[in-house]
């Protein structure tokens, strides 16, 4: 009998889309997501995927010292991959965006792979009122906001992975970030295999129909040489397009960064809870979730031992 094929969940477990008023699942203080990504890791995610927030007010921060608590914890209590954002939030710089991965050197980080428009601004008919002011304005001023990633942007990102040994998630929003990630692995800026995460159902990049996914995936095997493949819907769209996905052979990333629900109309109570639902997938259609060291072997990684956390 042949060999089940091992499907690598990321858990997304706080980000800078979603904020405190809108679920009170959302973890926000440093104990909070430590723990929500612990409790993700036990029910089977092999990638944590981290943002950190003032523990004040929730807003999304980059300084490392609201990271460092949460990685101490998480190393301590879990053998799985960190993986650190490099997006932070779309009203960040670069350089402020980079703090952590460069102080942290972990064994994996995003990487956005293009500027976009990026629509929060829908989200504000569905709240009348917020817990802080800095949500309202986090939404709304996302109605005139390019997020900057340009390409002398994603090389500065990559020099400074590189040369601590930090591989990418490569977080492509729309067909032209293929694009983008093949100019860079033409040019002998990546590492294989490649890790790319196809993005699906935010306002200003592709969509989140099924014709959608399938032509990220006919582009990527295309343009890309040794990569693999993962997929992330956002909102409603986060359980059906990654049980299409894994049909089709990606990996998938679930989360609270991601999508708030666990089904129509009801909030999940926690990332766990998302990473539990989507392994019963996982094992319902004959696959099996791979562990952190099988997810560290297919992704060429340096090893939890290697980090500076």
């Amino acid at each position: 009998m042949a060999k089940s094929r091992k499907v690598i969940i990321t858990s997304a477990v706080t980000g800078a889309i979603h904020t405190p008023t809108m679920s009170p699942h959302l973890p926000v203080s440093q104990d909070e997501i430590a723990e929500a990504a612990i409790g993700a890791a036990e029910a089977g995610a092999s990638i944590l995927h981290l943002h950190a927030r003032d523990p004040q007010d929730g807003r999304p921060s980059q300084d490392p010292k609201h990271f460092e608590p949460i990685l101490q914890k998480v190393a301590a209590n879990s053998d799985a991959i960190v993986n650190i954002t490099t997006g932070g939030s779309p009203h960040m710089s670069v350089e402020e965006r980079m703090q952590p991965v460069a102080t942290f050197k972990p064994e994996l980080a995003s990487l956005n792979m293009g500027s976009m428009n990026f629509g929060l601004f829908p989200m504000l008919d569905k709240y009348e009122s917020f817990e802080n002011e800095w949500e309202r304005r986090h939404l709304a001023d996302s109605r005139d906001l390019v997020f900057k990633n340009t390409f002398s942007d994603i090389e500065t990102i990559l020099e400074i992975g590189t040369s601590n040994g930090t591989k990418f998630e490569f977080e492509c929003y729309d067909i032209s970030h293929l694009y983008n990630l093949a100019h860079f692995q033409g040019r002998g800026l990546t590492q294989g295999p490649l890790f790319v995460q196809s993005v699906f159902g935010l306002l200003g990049g592709i969509g989140g129909h099924p014709e959608d996914l399938m032509h990220m995936r006919r582009t990527a095997d295309r343009l890309l040489d040794d990569y693999q493949w993962s997929i992330l819907g956002a909102g409603r769209n986060q359980q059906p397009l990654a049980t299409m996905g894994m049909t089709m052979g990606s990996h998938i990333r679930v989360g609270l960064e991601d999508s708030l629900w666990i089904g129509p109309g009801r909030l999940a109570e926690s990332n766990a809870q998302q990473v539990e639902k989507m392994r019963r997938i996982v094992e319902e259609l004959g696959m099996e979730v791979a562990t952190p060291d099988e997810a560290r072997t297919m992704l060429g990684l340096k090893g939890a031992t290697n980090v500076g956390f």
